[in-house]
């Protein structure tokens, strides 16, 4: 990581928003995820390539007719700094759905700028039934879709599906009633970690960079900080990767962190001499990161800015 992260205004000049491919078969919790991370309960907008806001009816129409378009871009206005494509689910293991997702992330990968490009992929499979093996289409894109640099993570929704899996077998062995609740959730992610899901994922041609779990995305105080941490983790260009930090806001730790490991530790460093310019460069770097709560600081802001700084610094050196 660079000492010094870039302006975000020159990020957001550059690249302007970041672009996710969503994939997954109906039902399986993609919007309500998408709404976790956008922090809405709102639906998307939706724009066709040119920019141009789709009426809903009409969307509605095509979706009826089973009519789809991969190039659609979903925006949440409570977060128009992310845009979301969403794949029709493939599950049944049709070419011509699978043909499409493969031509759009070929195609995306060849964009000479990065702004038009693809930055990530979630790919969403769905715990609501218990044990399932995975689908066709799923095991087609793992095992012949090659997405070059584009890093892949698999979005396990509704795993507090697998909560009522645990508990049966708890009680079973005869644990308690009460006892048996409590433990379900540890003993549903110690089965899951023995299981198939993971098992075929680490022997395919292209696996994903990682996993992560969402339990209870339906629920109105559910937090999706993990995806949104370990999606972050996954990005191997500097750039992308402050443009994802700074672009989420429900996860005001991860920003804290990227600010202090890729700032604070070159600025404080004892062999060099931090001017009062210096200062002034330190608070733009930290700012960065905070793209939607930076203000303008007084002068005695900056000093406390600074001094909690050096605190942080020395914390993690």
């Amino acid at each position: 990581m660079s000492a010094f992260p870039m302006d975000p205004s020159k990020i957001r000049e550059k690249i302007g928003r970041f672009r996710i491919l969503v994939i997954g078969r109906a039902n399986a919790g993609k919007t309500t995820i998408l709404q976790r991370v956008c922090n809405t309960q709102d639906n998307p907008e939706i724009y066709n390539c040119s920019g141009k806001k789709i009426d809903v009816t009409v969307l509605m129409a095509s979706t009826e007719r089973g009519e789809h378009d991969i190039e659609n871009e979903m925006v949440f206005q409570s977060n128009p700094g992310f845009v979301f494509h969403d794949s029709r689910g493939f599950e049944a293991g049709g070419k011509s759905e699978f043909d499409q997702v493969k031509a759009f992330i070929a195609g995306r990968s060849k964009e000479i700028k990065l702004k038009d490009q693809l930055h990530a992929i979630w790919y969403c499979i769905p715990m609501d039934e218990a044990s399932r093996p995975f689908t066709e289409g799923e095991i087609n894109f793992f095992t012949q879709c090659d997405t070059g640099s584009i890093p892949v993570m698999v979005l396990f929704t509704k795993f507090d599906a697998l909560y009522d899996v645990a508990f049966r077998q708890l009680r079973e062995k005869g644990t308690s009633w009460k006892d048996a609740k409590e433990l379900a959730p540890k003993h549903a992610e110690e089965l899951f970690t023995n299981g198939p899901q993971l098992t075929f994922l680490k022997d395919v041609p292209w696996p994903p960079k990682c996993h992560v779990c969402l339990p209870n995305m339906d629920k109105n105080d559910a937090y999706c900080g993990l995806l949104i941490e370990r999606t972050a983790g996954i990005l191997d260009d500097e750039v992308l990767q402050q443009l994802f930090v700074s672009t989420q806001q429900i996860n005001l730790e991860l920003c804290m962190k990227y600010a202090v490991e890729s700032t604070l530790q070159e600025l404080f460093n004892p062999a060099k001499t931090v001017a009062s310019e210096g200062h002034e460069k330190m608070i733009r770097n930290l700012g960065a990161w905070f793209p939607h709560i930076y203000v303008r600081l007084s002068e005695r802001s900056k000093v406390a800015l600074i001094h909690i700084g050096r605190l942080l610094a020395g914390s993690i050196l």
